[in-house]
């Protein structure tokens, strides 16, 4: 694993995702910062992100998480599985789905779903990454607020990870070959 890192790209070093980290955070202060949400971090990728969004927030908000995967250390997405539901009522809530990356976006929407299902007020999306490509679960799918995009590659890094490795890497990075 220690190789990987040695061989990967790096699409956007550390400096470029703490600007986009502020960009996010500014654009989500205007829209939300007088509706009390709640934000739910996706495990485990969301971890990092929402970790660094959430301090840049200057209003009063509440955080809970739920952890809804596709992937179990894999590198391709197979049937959504849950293992945490999240514990702060949703109903009448703002919410806010906070995750790592968008890329066919078939766990976002389930999550998106249920939040919906479960009488939320709004339910709006946050990604540090999202992938450009014609192969979203549901057409025009996209987050309200995004980071970075990048390529159609696999991408690890700040929270994304390589067969469960590499989820601290600073920066958002890209193994040759793959």
């Amino acid at each position: 694993m220690t190789r990987l890192m040695a061989d990967a790209d790096c699409l956007f070093e550390l400096p470029a995702v703490e600007r986009a980290l502020d960009d996010m955070a500014t654009r989500v202060s205007a829209d939300l910062s007088e509706r009390l949400p709640v934000f739910y971090c996706v495990m485990n990728g969301g971890l990092i992100t929402t970790g660094h969004l959430l301090t840049r927030l200057g209003f009063p908000l509440k955080v809970d998480y739920l952890h809804a995967t596709r992937y179990r250390s894999e590198l391709r997405g197979g049937e959504l599985f849950w293992r945490v539901s999240p514990e702060v009522p949703m109903s009448g809530r703002h919410v806010v789905i906070v995750d790592d990356i968008l890329d066919e976006g078939t766990t976002l929407a389930a999550i998106i779903d249920y939040c919906r299902r479960a009488g939320a007020a709004s339910v709006s999306s946050a990604v540090l990454v999202e992938k450009q490509h014609q192969r979203k679960a549901v057409p025009g799918l996209r987050a309200d607020y995004c980071g970075l995009e990048v390529e159609d590659r696999y991408v690890f890094g700040f929270g994304m990870d390589y067969k469960g490795y590499w989820r601290n890497a600073p920066g958002i990075f890209a193994p040759r070959g793959l």
